[in-house]
């Protein structure tokens, strides 16, 4: 089959893309021809995958948004294809591979109704309606039960259309055999002694991830343990407003960011705890990646994979609504819990008997089973 994939930006390092590129990659494995239609591409193409980049036209997001999916419904009219899967939300999808969270819920949830009349809310609450209203056809893949709840209730979509497969966590992140050594060279590396406590972020928007949250809970620690705390953020995004966050609140000599990068799993062997107070996070990958190499995870309530770190016992959920202090309690009794050991087993055994793997394999199943209904 042919099989037409969209998505507005590629970049190497976000959760967004690289589960689109690694579904992509399962298909042309099932000997399917694929082709990727984005606005933007960086970093190396992938063998046997045809990339066609339109272009980012705009001065707006929801502008660029509008024109991508302008130009991409025109690029397919040139071309027949079985299926045209999206990982944006847009009219004119087949499918539909669930990567956000619900954008009306968040705007009901953060801004105050007279955002309901702005040209940004209109253009993304009408391309979500595209997908889920009652009447579309869109067939939604996902990885979050709770995710299907809160689009029901905000568009009354049908529960058939959904498609639930499990997370698609790479294997490479599980807890290797040398664990122990890796983490002695990391943190040799980042001239970090036995008793300092490493906070490590992960997440390439640096103000969704909840970067500014994270160094507030930096600055409330007690002095003795305060100046054993160290935090470390990886990401893609401008680190610049938060440096001047850092120095305001005189924590900036012990918060460092590094650059997006691959070798994550060697940071999560180093560190004490991952921080993961997102804003906004549909499934969040990282939850799971820190959890099965033995790193005890703090994370939002609002994080579609919170779920996991609760059965598994690998840490501690922030309620919502999100409040500071909560945020700053939590830190400070992970940091000197006697049960962060315990944590880091938990969250390894989950992983060895939990089916957090398989979900780009599910997922392109899912979408071929799907594009042969489309057929009939």
């Amino acid at each position: 089959m042919k099989f037409a994939i969209l998505l507005f930006n590629y970049f190497p390092h976000g959760g967004l893309q690289r589960g689109c590129l690694a579904i992509a990659h399962s298909l042309r494995d099932r000997g399917h021809a694929v082709s990727l239609f984005t606005g933007s591409w960086q970093g190396p193409r992938p063998d046997g995958i045809a990339v066609h980049i339109l272009g980012r036209r705009g001065l707006t997001n929801h502008g660029r948004a509008r024109a991508f999916a302008r130009d991409a419904l025109r690029a397919l009219g040139t071309s027949r294809f079985d299926a045209v899967v999206g990982f944006n939300r847009m009219p004119g999808l087949d499918i539909y591979n669930a990567g956000d969270s619900c954008f009306v819920a968040q705007a009901q949830e953060r801004h105050m109704a007279l955002y309901r009349l702005t040209p940004r809310y209109r253009h993304f609450a009408a391309f979500e309606r595209a997908v889920f209203a009652p009447e579309a056809t869109t067939e939604i893949i996902l990885q979050v039960e709770a995710q299907k709840e809160v689009y029901q209730r905000h568009y009354g979509t049908p529960a058939e259309r959904f498609h639930l497969v499990p997370p698609g966590i790479s294997r490479d992140r599980r807890r290797p055999p040398n664990a122990d050594s890796i983490r002695r060279t990391v943190r040799a590396e980042l001239g970090l002694a036995d008793e300092d406590r490493l906070l490590l972020m992960v997440g390439s928007s640096f103000k969704t991830k909840g970067h500014d949250r994270a160094i507030h809970a930096l600055a409330a620690l007690p002095p003795p343990v305060a100046r054993r705390a160290r935090l470390l953020a990886i990401g893609a995004n401008s680190a610049r407003p938060f440096d001047a966050l850092a120095r305001r609140l005189g924590v900036a000599d012990r918060v460092q960011v590094l650059a997006a990068r691959d070798d994550v799993t060697r940071f999560f062997l180093a560190a004490d705890l991952l921080l993961h107070p997102s804003r906004a996070e549909s499934a969040g990958s990282v939850i799971l990646e820190a959890m099965i190499s033995g790193l005890p995870v703090l994370c939002t309530g609002i994080c579609g994979f919170a779920e996991h770190v609760r059965r598994a016992e690998a840490g501690q959920v922030l309620p919502e609504p999100f409040r500071q202090d909560r945020m700053n309690a939590a830190v400070l009794d992970m940091l000197t819990s006697p049960l962060a050991p315990v944590w880091a087993a938990n969250g390894v055994a989950y992983g060895e008997s939990t089916d957090l793997y398989s979900g780009r394999e599910a997922a392109a199943a899912t979408i071929e089973r799907l594009a042969e209904k489309i057929r009939r």
